[in-house]
């Protein structure tokens, strides 16, 4: 099953169609940096107007028009920026989205998860190696109805080819966010572990390596085995090792936590009902720890387009695990699952684009880069429901519409330093 079969039935965080390579020289010279930069040895060049990006802003209508209360977006290209935005941050006040607003980011945590797990195998102090099995980190954890452990490696989490069950899609965990019974459960904190048996209750979908299937339960365990190796929970790894580097100020894991600190809009939805019964709630409120490492995160358009190109650069990586990453398992269609990072073939024009997307309750977020990162995007909707082809019409006018950028594989310009 691929991530676009899956259903719109719930919860924290699924995975949309999402992001890819590029196509010319992946090696280029590192960019200027803009407002989005850690760098403070040049001046920013001022955001572009609104009508410098026309295609994308008319996406963003679009999204809006459709019935979503508002939009949000950042490109980089290069030294330059550009904000766009649409509809509304808050429908009772009626303030507009803004570009410093936070909100959460769902299954783009994994990237940032896959990428702290990468670098634990980069230092050997670890011991540490993704074709190590899960039942090494975890002994006999992962067991029963036919899931076993000890023939799936950390590699099969990360590529989501581990055939592990889905949680989220256990009938009777999402039957508790689903309408009316969302609000007994909002605040309810959800340990790791019991994510992890309602996964097992299930029979795998195949055997390890043998298909792809997406599945939150792979990056709850992926967490799971950071907080073995270090004897920190993956949210202070994640923290010390990607958030504070890159001076992600708008950027927090935030655990048991029900709100969301700093400028921000509403968050809203329709608790996954369909049909006349649907109504639009305020969500913004409420524990994400039942998405935990596959999806909690919260962070903003700056922080992101900051993230991915520093990754895309190799300022996060050293080379042998940037290309780990960025080998992809080629789904079909033009596109292909790396460790926590997707690339695309752009069908208008033949880009191709890495990174990610998301859907949490209240938020559904796209990501996208080309190879070199000179080029990013990502854009933001504060509901989560609609049409997923409206947010890809919008990777589309961007990147099909500026060719700026390199088209070719992520190999990363270097700059990788160890965190201490």
């Amino acid at each position: 099953m691929s991530a676009t079969a899956l259903p719109r039935t719930l919860v924290p965080m699924i995975l949309a169609s999402v992001l890819a390579l590029t196509g010319a020289a992946a090696n280029a010279a590192t960019p200027s940096m803009t407002t989005t930069s850690t760098s403070t040895s040049a001046a920013p060049r001022a955001a572009e107007p609104r009508s410098s990006h026309p295609a994308t802003q008319d996406a963003l209508d679009a999204i809006v028009r459709a019935g979503t209360p508002g939009t949000l977006a950042r490109a980089d290209q290069a030294d330059e920026v550009w904000y766009g935005s649409s509809g509304v941050a808050d429908r009772r006040t009626g303030r507009p989205r803004l570009p410093q607003d936070r909100f959460r980011i769902g299954s783009l945590t994994k990237t940032f998860t896959a990428t702290v797990l990468l670098q634990l195998a980069a230092e050997p102090r670890y011991g540490l190696s993704i074709d190590d099995t899960v039942d090494k980190w975890l002994p006999g954890l992962v067991r029963g109805n036919g899931n076993d452990g000890r023939g799936i490696t950390l590699r099969h989490l990360l590529q989501q080819t581990s055939g592990l069950y889905d949680y989220l899609k256990d009938a009777d965990f999402s039957a508790k966010y689903t309408g009316d019974a969302f609000f007994a459960h909002r605040y309810v904190s959800v340990a790791p572990e019991e994510l992890v048996r309602t996964a097992l209750a299930h029979r795998p979908y195949a055997a390890p390596g043998e298909g792809w299937h997406y599945s939150n339960t792979n990056y709850i365990l992926a967490g799971m085995v950071i907080e073995k190796a270090t004897g920190h929970g993956y949210a202070a790894e994640v923290e010390r090792r990607v958030i504070k580097p890159l001076g992600l100020h708008g950027t927090s894991v935030p655990g048991d936590a029900v709100s969301i600190p700093g400028p921000h809009g509403r968050h809203y939805s329709r608790l996954y009902v369909r049909g006349p019964a649907a109504r639009d709630h305020d969500v913004t409120e409420y524990n994400p720890s039942s998405a935990g490492a596959s999806g909690e995160m919260i962070s903003t358009t700056r922080d992101l387009n900051v993230f991915l190109r520093a990754l895309l650069r190799g300022r996060l990586l050293p080379p042998a695990q940037q290309k780990e990453m960025f080998t992809g398992r080629d789904l079909g269609d033009g596109r292909t699952y790396g460790l926590g990072i997707r690339s695309q073939t752009l069908r208008p024009c033949g880009v191709r684009v890495w990174g990610h997307s998301s859907e949490i309750t209240g938020s559904l977020t796209r990501m996208a880069a080309t190879a070199d990162g000179l080029h990013v995007l990502t854009v933001n909707r504060n509901a989560d429901w609609g049409d997923h082809s409206l947010e890809q019409a919008a990777v589309d006018a961007e990147f099909c519409g500026t060719r700026r950028g390199s088209h070719e594989r992520p190999a990363g310009a270097g700059g990788y330093r160890p965190v201490p």
